[in-house]
C-alpha cells in the first residue's frame, strides 16, 4: 500500500493567525522526504483551510503527484481542469460540517457524476469517488468511467476496539472485493490512526490510504517527518 498524506489542517493552523506559518508547501515536502507517494488537499467552497494559491504552488513543486479532493462542482472543475493534478477524488461537501460526513451518493447522481467525470478523464486526470462501503454505491461508481473509489473508513474508525467493529471491517473488506471485481482499484480514509489503520493489510489490492488528521496530531509532539515516517512503516 502507499501513503498519501492530506496537508489539510497544516492549512487550517496557518489560517488559525491569518499569516503564513506553518507553510503547507513545506510540509508536503516534508511528507514525501519521508515516504508519501502522494499530497492530498481539500480546495473546499469555503476555502477555510486550503487556499488557491497553495494549490497552485504545489502543483509546481512537488516531486510525487497531488490528488485534489473537491466537490461536484462546475468551479472546482474548472480548477481542476487549469492546474492539471494528477487526481483528482470527488466527495460531498456541506457548509456545516467540520469534516467531509459520509460517502458521495453516487447511486442517487449517476448521470451527473458521470457527466462531470469524463472531461477529466479526458484530460488525463486520474478520477476517484470517495463512497460509502455499500454495494450500490460500488456498482454505480463502475459506471461512471472513474478509475478509483476511495472506501469511507470512518465508521470502520470510529468502531475499532468496539462490538461493532468487525461489522465495519466486513463492509469494507466485501466493497473492495466487489470494486475489483469491477475494474476499479481502490483507495481508502478517512479516520484512520496508528492503532486502527493495521486492518488494512487484511483487504487485498488497496492500492492508496490517504490520511492527514491524525499524522498532523502526531506531529504536534514528534515532528512531522517522524510522523509521516511511522505511518509509512505500519503499512508497508
Amino acid at each position: 500500500m502507499l501513503l498519501g498524506v492530506n496537508i489539510d489542517h497544516i492549512a487550517t493552523l496557518r489560517n488559525a493567525r491569518g499569516g503564513v506559518e506553518p507553510s503547507p508547501v513545506l510540509a508536503a515536502e516534508i511528507c514525501e522526504q519521508n515516504g508519501a507517494t502522494s499530497i492530498t488537499t481539500h480546495l473546499r467552497e469555503d476555502r477555510r483551510h486550503i487556499k488557491d494559491e497553495d494549490v497552485r504552488t504545489l502543483i509546481k513543486t512537488i516531486k510525487t503527484k497531488l490528488n485534489l479532493e473537491m466537490a461536484v462542482t462546475e468551479e472546482m472543475q474548472k480548477i481542476a481542469l487549469e492546474i492539471m493534478p494528477a487526481s483528482v477524488c470527488l466527495v460531498p461537501e456541506k457548509r456545516q460540517e467540520v469534516t467531509t460526513e459520509g460517502g458521495l451518493d453516487v447511486a442517487g447522481q449517476l448521470e451527473k457524476i458521470t457527466k462531470f467525470v469524463k472531461p477529466l478523464k479526458e484530460a488525463g486526470i486520474e478520477v476517484s469517488l470517495f463512497i460509502d462501503p455499500t454495494e450500490d454505491q460500488v456498482t454505480a461508481s463502475a459506471k461512471t468511467g472513474a478509475q478509483f473509489i476511495e472506501l469511507h473508513t470512518g465508521c470502520y474508525s470510529n468502531s475499532f476496539g468496539t462490538d461493532k467493529e468487525e461489522i465495519e471491517f466486513k463492509k469494507l473488506y466485501e466493497a473492495a472485493k466487489l470494486a475489483q471485481s469491477l475494474g476499479l482499484k481502490v483507495n481508502a480514509g478517512h479516520g484512520l490512526n496508528y492503532e486502527n489503520v493495521s486492518r488494512m493489510h487484511e483487504i487485498n489490492g488497496l492500492y492508496e490510504l490517504n490520511i492527514g488528521h491524525s499524522i498532523v496530531s502526531k506531529a504536534v509532539f514528534t515532528g512531522l517527518a517522524k510522523a509521516v515516517e511511522e505511518m509509512k512503516d505500519l503499512i508497508k
